[in-house]
């Protein structure tokens, strides 16, 4: 049994709205994150803050604004991709937003989908709104004329349209009250026109029917020339100043403000459709536009598809309209959706890259970012890595237990590309800033005479020291001096000590002072040179001098010199501890021979030392120590941290003789990180490090853990315990001093690295310390959109490129790289070496010369010198695209375009290697993705879900081959694979379905243990990109354990897990108890969901999964619903021990809270009540990565009782395959509702037609658009065409000899029925006599057969998909009896709603009397 739950959620933004939702406030923004409404509201700065989040049982495809009559608040209206629509409103009752109403349509599922960008549109009043769904269907509603329903949608009418393809729709502004919709559109998505048109929306007077769409109805119509053409704006009739006069004179009529703006590619025209005028207007810079939003009447923003933000303004004479212009004013993520707020802020949403705010002063000019909204979607690839573990003894077999892992993705497209670092980490909420300071060295606390906290900051400065007292109630005064200390110099050391005394140590001195006084008791100074470094306690200080003299002074009444150690020329001091804890030594770090020494503090010598630097490291020193009990006592003693130039961090275990074991290493960035103790209670610490990735070190599960914190740029810090700051931190940055709290609660931390290209494919190296990257950038040269593909190596932290990139050119065709994996191969030594795989496609223009039309992909393995910079060594051309690569021992496999391939690898030197064909398997249609697992290789199927194939080594004299020996014979468009264990699998396809499939071993025949099994599925709602699997050792009490992570379209990051089979039962029952109690907007079924669902068969709900995002509501809801579900979920019988807990080793706040609600649970008193946590101490047991976030934390603490699938049924493995296993759950309509009937126009096949390139644009490819993907899509359609052995099962041969002549044959070919006519010589006349120019899809007879006599077509009516009836119609050909289509005897439409000719398919006569279809 299967478990999700989110890491990081979705934050792509590809809608979002402003209206009035509340009442006597300023308008808000609405967006929609994949299955989340966010409401933000301007701030004072104007800024937006976001205040409420609220959940959607769906993911949200439209967001449009209402206006019911006399209403002092607006409507939002929210549809789902699965159909289901809802609006919400401001119920004054309940003093909230409340879902007004719901309904959902019972019959989408059998038309095809509408390719328009606009999928519901709005009129200017806010009460006329027509949704596009499918193509060639519009419904229109309207808010409800009755006052008492006024706050509801009625819906009028669905009507059938001619124009299929519709580009874009939008409502024109009127004056008569009688609402316009417009239209722009193309014939055909084959054919590049454009075409406008436009009609009344309503029919009579009172706009209450609906228009019937036909060419009497039509108020304009024209071709537009730029057929790139992809936007429409509607402008409004202006301010009382600008309203428009009427000419009576057509010809002397001029366009006027009130009409409509098309947005081409190359030229904008407005058209005036009262004075039917047009205005032109070439552009100086193509572009392709994708977004926009009004300024005012005569300004418009408008956003393309390279991130350029423009102004379009239209030049006025008054109310004429004399030209428009456009203007590039800045550059911005790829938008998609602008939204202006009103007070100049301009909000930018994007699905491509971080969405922003900008304060925009047209008047001036200016455009400033004031906001960003960090957003990690589209993930192409993802890779996780573990920094920690890095060398040593007794290093844990847990890759990922130093909680220095994290989650690496390539995110973003073209510009706006980047790597995003994902990793579990603790926040550091700020309270207040201090003040904007540079160049600040170190900061430290004191307490003031008489004060029982904190009141006192030092900081210290490149050349000064400045103090801060802090008041009780919170003011904060700046002193110019402060009990005699030193402000002329830094301060390299002060801290209180006994007795009501303070330490200073600067470059020049050492004060022991007098608190009350204020009167330096002793100081010591150095005879020559400067103190370079120092540590206290208590009783001594330890220091060097210009770092060649060690020096010990004992703290009395005055500072006495103890010990002087001169090292002369043989090393140096590069730092100093001494630990708190141990009062009698010291710990040194040398500087030359990169050591360290535990030396005794009275005589200074060496108790133990030693040799920190590593085999490949001749040059890192040591620059900070700390020694500390981090761990508790009995479970370890002190640890050791070193931390070196070269931002490693190395660790030992110190025994009760200070020598030292256990030494491991992990990577905390690329400079050396200070370590600041954090006491704890109990005598223990954790430490703070401050580098290019702060982390906080504490320990947990008896192991120490590095945690990520959410303060990048912080350069020092210090504990400060104030009254008016209880427990809390000082944090200096490069520029302020802030006040912060550690929060106690773990979060995602997401560090963003531009790139500024599209990182398509990320492999990790552990060995080279760095990610190879497959990019690929988009540039625009003299209007020719270019692409560069690459291959480069970045360093593993600061992503800095190393090297020069390999440049994949294969001019004059465009290379794409497809996959990159690391691999260890044997060199030409035979040893083992490190080594990149790159598969590439080719992706040909039509221009690509005849000799190498046959190769479509390359295969390149790259090596890394000792400079760490790529070069080739081999490169194999390809007959296939490669889409995914994968390692088998010392075998490369491939996924090719219709093929899988296992390649020996040889190489002869260090610059050459052969990769030789082994064995090779055809998958159904084309392999999608690779996953190898011993000799077994999982492939994924771009259509036919997935199969398992056994690799067999040469033997006997027989050759290497591969095997089928599973298949899961669904069909399902599978977009990524992972191995979970055994003989399970995780699939994800591209409407959003995960699926775990087994393969059944148990099976009574061979064909049953043949056929993989589903044992668990769920909806997403997201698309998956990629899937990684992780090996995390769990204890067997563990209630999950994590198997894969997984990345989505949405940017969304997700755990997987299996649940343990003792809980499932009860997480089962808690689950559905659960859902059926918890409420979400849009009072959408938790059940429809969340069910599986595609084109063969839809599901009641999930099945066997359990989704963690809906257990972590459990918390969040009143103590009574708690209560109630609790109780209902867990017989009274059912056991509790200290085996439910997580896999933390906490007791799940969902235990705690029933022992508090002194709930009757057997062996309760096991359960203990966690400490309260000190902020500061930061929980003794946060998660590692992998149970890391706030969604995760909470999720898995809940699973220990809260975790898995949906339906209470059973827990038997199996679930039926058969369609018919499922009933829909569209049950029927709502009383309240009137349900829109499609029933007139469905189609009872299904359409898979916009499936690849949907699939292409933003799995695979998640990138291209517009112009630069036409010739992307239409070679990536030529490579997904069905292998060879598919295609000949697909052809059908008949023999033409059985049918006589004026008879009509009908044979089923793939699936589709096929009339084949032998006409007589009157028939052929009578179809070519007809006047081709007359005809709806104008086609000549001759253009429709290769001979005359022989007609084949498919037997598909063109309007709905049904069933023409032969010899029969008004033409002597085909009828159509669905909706009354009538063909001639040629196919072609001469009468009825059915737009196109009949389809003739592919086919060939091989002989006189035979034909072959396909």
């Amino acid at each position: 049994m299967a478990y999700i739950a989110p890491i990081h959620r979705p934050n792509s933004v590809r809608h979002a709205i402003r209206l009035g939702l509340f009442p006597d406030e300023p308008e808000c923004l609405v967006v929609a994150k994949a299955n989340r409404l966010e409401t933000w509201k301007l701030d004072d700065t104007e800024a937006l803050a976001h205040t409420n989040t609220q959940y959607v049982n769906g993911t949200i495809s439209m967001l449009q604004r209402l206006r019911p009559r006399d209403a002092d608040t607006d409507l939002l209206f929210v549809g789902t991709d699965r159909f289901q629509y809802f609006t919400v409103g401001w119920d004054p009752a309940k003093g909230r937003l409340d879902t007004v109403e719901m309904f959902y349509d019972v019959n989408e599922k059998h038309m095809r989908d509408s390719q328009s960008q606009d999928k519901c549109i709005v009129d200017p009043t806010g009460r006329f709104m027509v949704v596009l769904l499918w193509e060639g269907v519009i419904n229109v509603l309207r808010m409800h004329t009755v006052k008492s329903k006024r706050q509801n949608l009625n819906w009028m009418d669905q009507v059938r349209i001619s124009e299929l393809f519709i580009k874009c729709a939008s409502f024109l502004h009127v004056e008569t009250g009688h609402p316009k919709i417009a239209f722009l559109y193309q014939t055909r998505t084959e054919h590049p026109d454009c075409h406008l048109v436009s009609y009344r929306l309503t029919a009579d007077d009172k706009n209450t029917e609906v228009s019937r769409f036909e060419v009497r109805d039509q108020i304009d119509r024209m071709e537009i020339e730029d057929p790139g053409s992809a936007l429409l704006i509607p402008v409004s009739k202006g301010e009382e100043d600008q309203k428009r006069y009427l000419s009576r004179n057509a010809a002397s009529a001029r366009a006027q403000l009130g009409g409509l703006i098309v947005l081409g590619e190359t030229r904008l025209l407005y058209y005036d459709d009262a004075a039917k005028k047009k205005v032109e207007t070439a552009l100086q810079e193509a572009s392709i536009f994708v977004a926009w939003a009004e300024y005012d009447v005569s300004h418009y923003f408008v956003g393309d598809d390279y991130g350029n933000l423009w102004i379009l303004e239209i030049l006025l004479d008054g109310v004429v309209v004399t030209g428009m212009e456009m203007k590039k004013i800045s550059i911005i993520s790829r938008p998609s959706c602008l939204v202006f707020m009103g007070n100049s802020t301009l909000f930018v949403g994007s699905h491509y890259g971080d969405s922003q705010i900008f304060h925009v002063d047209i008047d001036q000019g200016t455009i400033e970012l004031i906001q960003t909204l960090h957003n990690i979607a589209p993930i192409l690839d993802l890779t996780i890595m573990d920094m920690g573990n890095r060398e040593g003894e007794g290093q844990t077999s847990n890759e990922y237990s130093s909680g220095q892992a994290r989650i690496v993705t390539g995110s973003g497209v073209h510009k706006d590309g980047s790597l995003r670092s994902v990793r579990s980490g603790v926040g550091l909420d700020d309270i207040g800033i201090l003040d904007s300071m540079g160049n600040v060295r170190s900061l430290f606390s004191l307490k003031s005479y008489g004060v029982a906290k904190t009141d006192t900051l030092v900081v210290s400065l490149l050349t000064e020291t400045r103090i801060f007292l802090f008041g009780p109630t919170g003011d904060i005064e700046e002193v110019d001096n402060f009990k005699g200390m030193i402000f002329t110099e830094p301060t390299l050391l002060t801290q209180n000590l006994s007795n009501d005394r303070v330490l200073q140590v600067t470059p020049s001195s050492v004060l022991l002072i007098d608190l009350e006084s204020g009167v330096a008791m002793s100081t010591w100074r150095p005879a020559e040179g400067e103190i370079t470094n120092v540590s206290a306690n208590d009783q001594w200080v330890l220091l060097s001098v210009d770092g060649r003299v060690l020096i010990s002074l004992r703290i009395g009444q005055d500072l006495v010199k103890n010990e002087q150690n001169n090292l002369s020329d043989s090393d140096q001091v590069a730092c100093i501890h001494l630990p708190p804890q141990y009062p009698s030594i010291g710990v040194v770090g040398l500087w030359k021979f990169g050591s360290i020494s535990i030396v005794d503090i009275n005589t200074l010598q060496p108790l133990h030392s030693e040799n920190l630097r590593r085999k490949d490291d001749n040059a890192s020193v040591p620059r900070d120590i700390a020694l500390a009990q981090v761990l508790p006592n009995d479970v370890s003693g002190p640890t050791l941290f070193v931390s070196m130039e070269d931002g490693f961090v190395i660790t030992f275990n110190v025994s009760k003789d200070f020598s030292l074991s256990g030494r491991k290493m992990v990577v905390l960035g690329t400079r050396h990180a200070r370590l600041q103790l954090l006491p704890r209670p109990n005598g223990m610490y954790n430490i703070f490090s401050t580098s290019e990735i702060p982390s906080l070190v504490y320990g947990s599960e008896g192991r120490i853990v590095y945690s990520a914190v959410t303060s990048d740029d912080a350069v020092c810090i210090c504990p400060f315990d104030a009254e008016a700051f209880p427990n809390s931190i000082v944090v200096a940055t490069e520029t302020e001093i802030k006040i912060s709290v550690i929060d106690t609660e773990r979060r995602t931390h997401v560090n963003p690295l531009p790139m500024g290209e599209t990182v398509r494919r990320i492999a990790y190296s552990r060995a080279e310390r760095a990610f190879g990257l497959g990019c690929f950038q988009r540039e625009v040269r003299e209007n020719e959109e270019i692409i560069i593909s690459s291959f480069k190596l970045v360093d593993e932290v600061i992503f800095k490129q190393l090297g020069q990139a390999f440049i994949l050119d294969s001019s004059p065709r465009v290379e794409m790289v497809e996959a990159v994996i690391r691999a260890e191969l044997p060199d030409s030594y035979g040893s083992v070496a490190e080594r990149f795989i790159v598969g590439t496609s080719y992706l040909d223009d039509g221009s690509i010369v005849t000799a190498h039309s046959d190769k479509r992909g390359r295969i390149l393995v790259l090596g890394i010198d000792s400079e760490r910079e790529p070069y080739l060594i081999t490169s194999r051309q390809l007959k296939g695209a490669c889409r995914a690569l994968a390692v088998m021992g010392d075998k490369v496999v491939a996924a090719l375009a219709k093929t899988v391939i296992v390649y020996s690898y040889s190489e002869a030197t260090t610059t050459s290697a052969a990769l030789s064909k082994l064995a090779s398997y055809r998958p159904a249609t084309y392999p999608i993705d690779l996953v190898v697992e011993g000799n077994i290789i999982a492939v994924a199927d771009l259509m036919k879900s997935m199969s398992l194939v056994e690799f067999t080594p040469a033997a006997d004299g027989q050759p290497p081959k591969l095997t089928e020996v599973s298949r899961h014979y669904q069909s399902f468009w599978a977009t990524a694979l992972c191995h979970v264990d055994g003989d399970e699998w995780l699939e994800s396809d591209t409407q959003g379905n995960l699926m775990v499939l087994r393969k059944n071993t148990t099976g009574v025949t061979i064909e049953d243990k043949r056929r993989m099994e589903v044992t668990s599925e769920i909806n997403l709602g997201e698309m998956v990109n990629k899937m990684r699997k992780v090996t995390v050792d769990a204890s067997d009490s563990a209630v999950i354990v994590p198997k894969a992570f997984v990345g989505t379209v949405e940017g969304g990051v997700y755990l997987f897990g299996m649940i343990s089979p003792r809980y499932q039962d009860l997480l089962m029952r808690f689950q559905n108890k659960l859902a059926d109690v918890v409420d979400t907007t849009g009072a959408i079924e938790f059940s429809r969901y969340r069910s599986f669902r595609n084109e063969e068969r839809e599901s009641d709900g999930p099945f066997r999964f359990v989704d963690g995002e809906l257990l972590e509501r459990f918390l969040d809801l009143d103590e009574n619903k708690q209560e109630t579900i609790w109780c209902a979920s867990v017989p009274e019988a059912a056991p509790l021990s200290p085996a439910l807990l997580s896999p933390s080793g906490n007791i799940p706040e969902l235990f705690y809270w029933c022992r508090k609600k002194d709930l009757k649970l057997p062996n309760a008193d096991s359960l203990r009540r966690p400490s309260d946590p000190d902020p500061l101490n930061v929980i003794t047991a946060m998660a590692s990565l992998t149970i890391a976030s706030r969604a995760l934390a909470r999720g898995v603490s809940r699973s220990t009782t809260c975790l898995n699938a949906a339906r209470t049924l059973s827990t038997s493995a199996q679930l039926q395959d058969a369609a018919g296993s499922y009933s829909s759950p569209f049950k029927g309509e709502s009383k309240s509702t009137k349900i829109p009937d499609f029933s007139h126009y469905v189609n009872k096949g299904t359409s898979n037609t916009n499936l690849l390139f949907s699939y292409f644009m933003v799995g695979t490819m998640g990138a291209i658009t517009a112009a630069g993907a036409k010739s992307t899509v239409q070679e990536f359609l030529k490579n997904m065409s069905a292998s060879a052995d598919v295609l000949a099962m697909a052809k059908v041969e008949v023999d033409l000899n059985a049918i006589p002549e004026g008879k009509n044959v009908i044979i089923k070919w793939r699936g589709k029925p096929v009339f084949i006519r032998h006409r007589t010589s009157d028939e052929i006349d009578e179809a070519n006599k007809v006047n081709v120019a007359s005809l709806r899809d104008p086609q000549a007879d001759e253009d429709r057969v290769q001979k005359p006599e022989w007609l084949v077509m498919l037997g598909v009516c063109t309007h709905l998909g049904c069933v023409p009836i032969g010899e029969a119609g008004d033409f002597g050909g085909w009828f159509c009896p669905c909706h009354g289509s009538h063909y001639d005897i040629s196919g072609r439409i001469r009468r009825g709603p059915a737009p196109l000719n009949l389809e003739i398919p592919a086919y060939d006569f091989p002989e006189e009397d035979k034909l072959v279809i396909g």
